[in-house]
């Protein structure tokens, strides 16, 4: 049985393991604030009322953003979120992250593009389906000697590019997939149409996340304009009923773009099995996550960064969020 000291120590670690090793270089706000928590037992004891499993820093911390709280040091927004308890706990308690970030898909794009077209695409964890429009937006991959690859749809620039860093020796496969079909499933998917979802969304950005809320607005134009088919529901269960829908002529290609980590370990492998049975599957994950690889990946030696993989096999490292890539197979330019 769980006890209170036992939901507040847990509170304590997690804030603490944050703002140490996930915070720092991406939010500065987002550190001291949950280095203010894994020191203050009152408010431990506060974010212990909230579920378990809603009660992460990003989560927290977005919520108390979206219902006012102000961007200030630790002991202002402390101050806020004392005052405002009850509304925090209901509002986390129906909230989830659904970090839609499109800036994935330069990860996804080299290995999509080792799939003949036309391509059925299904995302598992879609959220609004941001990453389901990887045909519709611009690529800017840099070289740190200065040279770039510029891909852009064949209708003109899109009002979306993503800029990734290019690392290493080989040149990955890139072309625009040619998508003829897009969905996604999520326990709770969100309307790209809807405002709401746009505040929540960009609310999800942490502060100091330069250029990423207005990606998001961007994206979310181009999805509102031709929304995908969104089905709520858990995935392994619902990927076949799905795909069943997709266009009988096209390769049905089921991404798993950050999603697995969300699960427990049995689900993570009956998605994996369900993703395979139906298709084609392409994933970002961290090397450790599952044991979905064809073979096995040796972490003391991985290079940083989750592993890009096409039906199991590694081909790439990256960014979690697509910030830069690292072609890591070595027939590139082989369709499979």
């Amino acid at each position: 049985m769980t006890t209170t000291a036992d939901a507040t120590s847990t509170v304590r670690e997690r804030y603490a393991r944050f703002a140490r090793d996930e915070a720092p270089g991406r939010s500065e706000v987002y550190r001291e604030w949950a280095a203010g928590v894994a020191g203050d037992p009152e408010m431990q004891q506060l974010l212990a009322r909230i579920a378990p499993s809603r009660r992460q820093p990003p989560l927290v911390f977005a919520v108390t953003r979206l219902l006012g709280a102000p961007e200030a040091g630790y002991a202002s927004w402390a101050a806020w979120t004392r005052a405002h308890a009850d509304a925090v706990v209901a509002e986390c308690d129906r909230r989830s992250v659904q970090t839609n970030e499109p800036l994935r898909c330069a990860a996804l794009l080299p290995a999509l593009a080792l799939v003949p077209g036309p391509i059925a695409l299904l995302e598992m964890g879609a959220s609004a389906g941001l990453c389901l429009y990887p045909d519709r937006y611009g690529y800017r991959y840099r070289r740190a000697d200065g040279d770039e690859v510029v891909l852009e749809p064949a209708d003109g620039p899109s009002p979306v590019t993503l800029t990734s860093e290019l690392r290493g020796d080989r040149m990955p496969p890139l072309a625009l997939p040619e998508i003829v079909w897009r969905a996604g499933i999520d326990l709770e998917p969100l309307d790209p149409r809807d405002p709401d979802t746009e505040r929540w969304l960009t609310g999800l950005v942490w502060p100091g996340e330069t250029g990423r809320a207005e990606r998001v607005r961007r994206a979310l134009r181009i999805a509102a304009s031709d929304p995908p088919l969104l089905v709520a529901g858990d995935g392994a269960e619902k990927i076949a009923e799905v795909a069943a829908l997709a266009p009988p002529d096209a390769t049905l290609v089921v991404t798993t773009p950050g999603v697995l980590a969300l699960m427990p370990w049995p689900a993570r492998h009956a998605t994996i099995a369900a993703a395979r049975a139906a298709g084609r599957w392409v994933t970002i994950d961290a090397p450790a996550l599952h044991e979905g690889w064809t073979s096995p990946v040796d972490v003391a030696e991985w290079p940083g960064g989750f592993a890009v993989a096409l039906d199991g096999e590694v081909v790439a490292a990256a960014d979690p969020l697509g910030g830069w890539l690292e072609w890591r197979a070595e027939d590139a330019a082989t369709p499979r």
